[in-house]
């Protein structure tokens, strides 16, 4: 009697390792949806890049804009370990 209950577990079709339609559907569907992420993140940056370069060259183009940007730097930064700013 084990023996006929262990030939019919192991040729059930629900032991078979197939993953099947319903897992197909989510991993094409996680796919999908990184695709427009990265395609909205990749715009986001493009945005950041070019605002960056455009300021950079404005501060270029201006020396009093220069130097205050090197002043917000110099002020910015931490104070060393004595304490003093």
């Amino acid at each position: 009697m084990d023996e006929f209950v262990t030939v019919l577990a192991a040729t059930s079709p629900s032991s078979s390792a197939a993953p099947g339609t319903l897992a197909f559907l989510v991993v094409f569907g996680m796919a999908v949806v990184l695709f427009f992420l990265f395609r909205s993140m990749s715009k986001h940056l493009r945005k950041v890049n070019e605002a960056a370069r455009h300021n950079e060259m404005s501060a270029a183009d201006d020396p009093a804009a220069r130097d205050l940007s090197a002043g917000d730097v110099t002020s910015a930064s931490s104070p060393d370990r004595r304490g003093k700013p």
